[in-house]
C-alpha cells in the first residue's frame, strides 16, 4: 500500500478499492494456509500493485483513461437548484445530501451555490456569496427554489413565538419536512407543527400539493426552503 502511493490511501477510486480488497484477500489466503509458499501471495500482490501503478501513470497523460477508471464529478446542486435527475443517476438520495450538508456546516439548501459529488464520494459544497457556515441566505423569488420567511406565515403572527422549540438539537438541522413529495410527520412533530400549518405556508408560494415538492426543509431561523418538481410539458 505504501508503494502504491498516497493516492491509494487518500482517495479510493473504483479501481483502487477493488485492488485494495483483492490484496487483503490474497494476504489472508497465504496467512491461513501455512503449507502454501509465501510467493503464492507475494507474486499476485506484486502484479496487482503493478496494475495500479501502471494505470495511475497512464491516466496522468490521458484524460479519457482517467475518466474511464475514476469517473467524473457530478453536480448535485447548481445555482441553488437541486438536480434531481443527476441524483437518480448516482443513486444519491436526499438523506445523503442532508448529511453531507450538515458535515459542511450549512443549515439550508438555499445557502448552497454549487454542490459537487466527487469521484471519491465526498460532497464539495460552495456556499453562496456572503453566506457563512451556519447562516441562512436571503429570500429568492426568481428561482423555483424559494425561502419562506416565518414572518410571512399566517400561523406565526406572534412576535415572540419561536418556531424551533427550546432545547432542540441544532446539529440535526436543516430539518426535512417534505422529501420526494412525502411529508415527514415525525419532523413536523419535533417543531410542534402540523400538516395544516405546512400546507398554508406552501400555499403562499402557489404550491397546493405536497406531491409537487421535491424537498422542503426548515433552518434554525425558521425559514423554509422549498424545491418544487418541474412540471413536464407535452
Amino acid at each position: 500500500m505504501r508503494l502504491m502511493g498516497k493516492r491509494e490511501i487518500g482517495k479510493l477510486s473504483v479501481l483502487d478499492l477493488v485492488i485494495s480488497v483483492m490484496v487483503a484477500e490474497i494476504a489472508v489466503i497465504v496467512i491461513e494456509d501455512v503449507k502454501r509458499p509465501l510467493m503464492d501471495g507475494i507474486l499476485p500482490m506484486a502484479v496487482l500493485m503493478a496494475i495500479q501503478v501502471g494505470t495511475a501513470v497512464l491516466s496522468l497523460h490521458n484524460r479519457k483513461l482517467r475518466l474511464l477508471f475514476d469517473g467524473k464529478p457530478s453536480v448535485i446542486i447548481a445555482k441553488g437548484k437541486v438536480d434531481k435527475e443527476e441524483m437518480r443517476k448516482q443513486r444519491y438520495n436526499l438523506d445523503d445530501l442532508m448529511l453531507q450538508l450538515r458535515e459542511n456546516k450549512l443549515t439550508s439548501v438555499a445557502d448552497v451555490e454549487f454542490a459537487i459529488l466527487e469521484t471519491s464520494g465526498k460532497l464539495s459544497v460552495i456556499p453562496k456569496e456572503g453566506v457563512q457556515s451556519g447562516s441562512s441566505s436571503s429570500n429568492s423569488k426568481d428561482s423555483p427554489n424559494v425561502e419562506i420567511e416565518r414572518s410571512n406565515h399566517p400561523l406565526s403572527e406572534k412576535s415572540k413565538e419561536k418556531l424551533i422549540p427550546a432545547g432542540f438539537r441544532y446539529e440535526i438541522l436543516p430539518i426535512p419536512l417534505i422529501m420526494d413529495g412525502k411529508v415527514q410527520d415525525e419532523n413536523l412533530a419535533k417543531i410542534d407543527k402540523t400538516r395544516f400549518w405546512l400546507k398554508n405556508a406552501l400555499q403562499e408560494h402557489k404550491v397546493t400539493d405536497f406531491k409537487d415538492v421535491f424537498l422542503c426543509t426548515i433552518d434554525h431561523k425558521g425559514k423554509l426552503f422549498v424545491d418544487v418538481n418541474q412540471k413536464k410539458t407535452t
